[in-house]
């Protein structure tokens, strides 16, 4: 049957509108993929040690520069190719919370200008965070790419401690010799790089449960094998845990349950850890199950920073505005202490250190949006078997997080990916809670 020069052109207009959005969303999950290998990545890996004082990168130009095109790049993307009512959800996300109490301590910063400039990086580098769940079409899109961003940086990671190891491992010199044949990968330290990987790892185990399972397994094996050659102990504990809660959920289908055992394992590790500071009795528990109840010192700048979080409780000393400033580098030395606070970079407490920049009620704040209403968001999302393989994932993330905060700090530190891993599993689980997840 013959077909009319009209409806031959009707059918290669349909043809060509079909393949301009698969060339869009292959362009969505490009980069996708992009945006998630760059937020594990960095944008200057292997740059070793700072020179400068700990996280002090808002300065960065590459940072600055990158950032900044990368935003405008993944904003424009997520206009082209992203739907109106999926973007305005975004609204009224915790992250938005999050960057507002960070703008609200500005007036109190010692530098409000350079204060300023870090949480500008901060907001930039989340569009990045923002358009890597947004863009892709289906979930085995967004898998898909995650999975082949996690394999490239372990390429790359893996290449570096074959052919260049002084690059990714731990040398015996200067501070960090005590550190020396740890494996610190692409950052700048073993307790930066163990957390990260440790994340690449639920990503793994994520992209095998939606039968991408050759590059799942490999994505696991090799993230676990440089997480137990970091030597960072803590993070070896706590990424059994936080992956036996979740999983021990989903196969039982008692998610509230593992929230329950979840905070049982936080008031336990509060308890042990930073809790030690104002009770003798948990510091006596403590030492009874741990051969070192300081935390190698970090007891005293703990005490240190709770001191200092009673002079200004309720508006704190400003973002990014305490540690290696004059208000620490400008006292007398105590030489019977383990660590010379005026040469520390954080308080080694994510939930301190939010508190000091914040205050009481902006640390509570900061708290409640990235610790505790995404484990509502999972509640919700878990209710629909299509968003649970995500939810699970960002779960993991952020209840390992939580643990990992007891002993490190990286609330809204700027650009790094452990901060930025935080947000991407804080918005997962809110996109997951709100809107359905496509399939192929």
């Amino acid at each position: 049957m013959s077909v009319g020069s009209g409806e031959t052109a009707e059918m290669d207009a349909v043809h060509a509108a079909r393949a301009a959005i698969d060339r869009g969303r292959t362009i969505a999950a490009f980069l996708s993929g992009l945006g998630l290998f760059l937020l594990l990545a960095t944008l200057q890996p292997f740059a070793g040690p700072p020179q400068t004082a700990e996280g002090e990168s808002s300065g960065n130009v590459v940072n600055q520069i990158g950032y900044v095109t990368l935003a405008l790049i993944y904003g424009a993307a997520m206009l082209a190719f992203c739907e109106r009512a999926a973007l305005a959800r975004l609204r009224s996300s915790s992250l938005i919370v999050v960057l507002l109490v960070a703008a609200i301590s500005l007036p109190q910063a010692l530098d409000p200008e350079a204060a300023f400039r870090a949480l500008l990086l901060a907001s930039f580098a989340m569009v990045l965070v923002v358009g890597t769940l947004a863009l892709p079409w289906t979930e085995e899109s967004f898998a898909n790419a995650a999975a082949n961003a996690a394999l490239c940086l372990l390429l790359l990671v893996y290449a570096a401690l074959m052919f260049a190891p002084t690059l990714a491992i731990h040398g015996s010199e200067g501070v960090e010799g005590v550190h020396a044949g740890h494996w610190r990968g692409h950052l700048t330290h073993k307790n930066y790089a163990a957390p990260v990987f440790s994340m690449v790892a639920m990503i793994g185990i994520y992209v095998w449960r939606i039968g991408l399972r050759w590059r799942g397994a490999a994505i696991v094996l090799l993230s676990v094998v440089f997480v137990l050659n970091s030597g960072s102990k803590t993070t070896m504990g706590f990424l059994p845990i936080a992956i036996g809660l979740v999983m021990t959920a989903r196969l039982a289908g008692r998610p509230r349950l593992m929230l329950a055992l979840h905070l049982c394992m936080v008031v336990l590790i509060g308890a042990l850890t930073v809790g030690t500071v104002f009770s003798p009795a948990l510091l006596k528990l403590s030492a009874a199950i741990n051969a070192d109840p300081t935390f190698t010192g970090r007891d005293e700048i703990w005490k240190f920073a709770s001191a200092k979080i009673a002079e200004k409780p309720w508006l704190g000393h400003g973002y990014l505005s305490f540690w290696q400033t004059p208000a620490v580098t400008r006292l007398e030395e105590n030489f019977e202490a383990s660590w010379d606070i005026r040469g520390i970079g954080s308080g080694h407490n994510s939930y301190l250190d939010a508190m000091l920049m914040f205050g009481v009620p902006g640390g509570l704040a900061m708290i409640y949006c990235l610790m505790i209403k995404p484990l509502a968001n999972y509640l919700t999302a878990h209710a629909d078997p299509q968003r649970r393989r995500l939810a699970d994932l960002a779960a993991m993330m952020v209840m390992f997080m939580t643990y990992i905060g007891m002993l490190e700090s990286f609330i809204l530190n700027r650009a790094e990916p452990v901060w930025l891993l935080l947000a991407f599993a804080v918005l997962a689980l809110e996109l997951a809670s709100r809107m359905a997840i496509r399939r192929a």
